[in-house]
C-alpha cells in the first residue's frame, strides 16, 4: 500500500527557530518612528512587548532556540503530519506529485498557537498578567486565547466587526478558552469610536482591530500587545513548519519543485517557505509562490513604501508591501487574508524575486476547498484555500507543459467553523471582488508625505 501521512516522533519536533535575516541577499529595511523618522530601538517597542520578543525582532542570528516550556506545549500537537495527497491528484487529473502540510490539527485549529505560545511564555517571563490583540477571521484570536489559558494570563480580542458576525462559533472558542472578545471597531477604545463616529456600519478591518488593541495595551502597565502576524518574531515562530516539512519530505524521498501558501500578513507563509528559501538562496531550484485574494491584493498590486500597520496610526512605520492603512477590503470569508499590508521579511524577499505572487476570487477558491473537501476528506479555513487552489492551478499548468512537478503547500488550518461561508458558496451567493483602481488610489493617498524606502 503506497504510504499517506509522513510523521515524526516528538523527540524529532525542531529545537530551534530559523530566522531568514541571516540569509537574505538584501537585508530587511529599518522600521522608523513616525515622530522622527529614525529606526525604533528596543526603548520605543518596550512599552507593548517584552525585551525578549523585541531581541528577536532584530535579531540576525540564524537560529534562535526554542525555551524547553514551548516545546512541552507544542508537542500537545507537533510535529504536524504531512501528506501526500494522492485522491487530489487523481480528482485533478495531475502527473505532479502534491504534498501538504496539515497544521488544522493544533488545539485551535491552525497554525496560530506556534507563535500564541511563545508569546504567552515571555509575557509571562517579563511579569505581564494580561495581553490585548485583534483578530480577523478568529484563528489568532482563539490561539492567543488558547495560550493565555495555559498560562494564566488574561485576554482581550478585537475581532473585526465582519467576521464576529460571520464566525459565531470561532467567537465562542475565545470565550470557551477565557478570553474576553469585542467586534471592532468598538466603543472601547478611542480609536474605535472616531472610526464609528465616521463610519457607524463600518465592517472593520484588521488595521483598525490593530489600532484598538494597541490603544488598548499602551494605556494599561499590566497589558502587552500581542501580533498574529507581520512581525519578524512571529515569522520566526512559524518556522518550526518549514523544519519539520523538510525531514517529512525526506521521509517521502521527495523535495519540492514548488512551495505554497496563503498571504495576509504572512506568518504561515512563511512558516512553510522560510526554511526552504533558505535552500533557494543557497542555490536550489525552487518556486516559491504566495497566494492572495484579488479583494485585498496587497504583493500583487500594492505598493512597497513605508506605511503604518493600523489605520490610526499608532505603529512604527513599516517598510512593506501596502494598500494603505487607509484602505478597508470587502467583506470576503477568507477573514485573516484581509489586511492592507504584508510583513516586511515577504516583501523584501519578494523584492528581490525570490518569492512570486498570485491573487484569486473567491469563487475559484471555494471551488477548490470543495474540491479538496471531496478528495482528501478535509475541509479547509478559506485562507488556506488560497493555497490550495494556488497547488491546483500549479499541478494544471505543469501539466499543460508536459512536465511533472513535486508541490508542497501549508493547508494552515480546518474550515469547521466557517461552514456558514460553505452555506453561502452552495447558494451561490458569494461574490466575486476584484479590487477597484479607484478605490486603490484613494487608499494609498494616506501613505502620501511618508518616508520613501531606499
Amino acid at each position: 500500500m503506497e504510504q499517506t501521512k509522513y510523521l515524526l516522533n516528538e523527540s524529532e519536533l525542531p529545537q530551534r527557530w530559523y530566522n531568514i535575516r541571516a540569509d537574505m541577499p538584501s537585508p530587511p529595511q529599518p522600521v522608523l518612528h513616525p515622530g522622527t523618522g529614525q529606526p525604533v530601538g528596543p526603548e520605543d517597542l518596550a512599552p507593548l512587548f517584552p525585551m525578549e520578543l523585541i531581541l528577536q525582532e532584530v535579531s540576525e542570528e540564524a537560529e534562535v532556540a526554542i525555551p524547553e516550556e514551548i516545546l512541552d506545549i507544542y508537542s500537545l500537537w507537533r510535529p504536524t503530519p504531512l501528506y501526500r495527497a494522492r485522491r487530489l491528484e487523481q480528482a485533478v487529473g495531475t502527473r505532479s506529485r502534491i504534498f501538504y502540510k496539515y497544521e488544522g490539527v493544533s488545539p485551535a485549529g491552525s497554525h496560530k498557537p506556534n507563535t500564541a505560545v511563545a508569546q504567552a511564555h515571555y509575557n509571562v517571563k517579563e511579569g505581564r498578567t494580561r495581553l490585548s490583540t485583534e483578530t480577523g477571521a478568529g484563528q489568532w484570536g482563539s490561539a492567543l486565547a488558547f495560550a493565555c489559558k495555559l498560562f494564566g494570563l488574561e485576554c482581550k480580542v478585537y475581532m473585526v466587526k465582519i467576521s464576529y458576525e460571520q464566525k459565531p462559533f470561532r467567537r465562542s472558542l475565545i470565550q470557551a478558552w477565557g478570553a474576553t472578545i469585542v467586534a471592532s471597531p468598538s466603543e472601547e477604545t478611542q480609536s474605535g469610536r472616531a472610526i464609528l463616529e465616521e463610519h457607524p456600519d463600518s465592517p472593520g478591518s484588521l488595521g483598525i482591530a490593530i489600532s484598538e488593541a494597541v490603544e488598548d495595551a499602551a494605556g494599561r502597565d499590566d497589558t502587552a500587545y500581542s501580533l498574529g502576524s507581520v512581525l519578524n518574531h512571529v515569522l520566526l515562530h512559524q518556522t518550526v513548519i518549514g523544519q519539520e516539512a523538510i525531514a517529512q519530505m525526506e521521509l517521502a524521498g521527495a523535495f519540492p519543485d514548488v512551495v505554497i501558501g496563503c498571504v495576509g500578513g504572512g506568518s504561515n507563509f512563511a512558516g512553510l517557505a522560510f526554511p526552504f528559501l533558505r535552500e533557494k538562496i543557497a542555490g536550489r531550484e525552487i518556486d516559491v509562490l504566495a497566494c492572495e485574494p484579488s479583494a485585498c491584493p496587497t504583493l500583487t498590486r500594492g505598493l512597497f513604501a513605508y506605511d503604518f500597520g493600523d489605520t490610526s496610526k499608532l505603529t512604527p512605520l513599516v517598510p512593506m508591501h501596502t494598500l494603505g492603512h487607509d484602505f478597508i477590503p470587502e467583506p470576503i470569508h477568507a477573514g485573516g487574508l484581509r489586511y492592507h499590508g504584508v510583513a516586511p521579511l515577504i516583501s523584501q524577499l519578494v523584492l528581490d524575486g525570490l518569492i512570486r505572487a498570485e491573487a484569486y476570487l473567491q469563487n475559484d477558491i471555494f471551488a477548490s476547498a470543495v474540491l479538496f473537501a471531496g478528495s482528501e476528506g478535509i475541509v479547509p479555513a478559506p485562507e488556506a484555500a488560497h493555497a490550495i487552489h494556488g497547488a491546483i492551478e500549479t499541478a494544471r499548468a505543469a501539466d499543460e507543459a508536459g512536465e511533472e512537478r513535486t508541490i508542497l503547500f501549508n493547508l494552515s488550518g480546518h474550515g469547521h467553523f466557517d461552514m456558514a461561508a460553505y452555506d453561502n458558496y452552495f447558494a451561490g451567493k458569494l461574490e466575486d471582488v476584484a479590487l477597484d483602481e479607484e478605490e486603490m488610489q484613494r487608499a494609498l493617498q494616506a501613505i502620501e508625505g511618508l518616508p520613501t524606502p531606499a
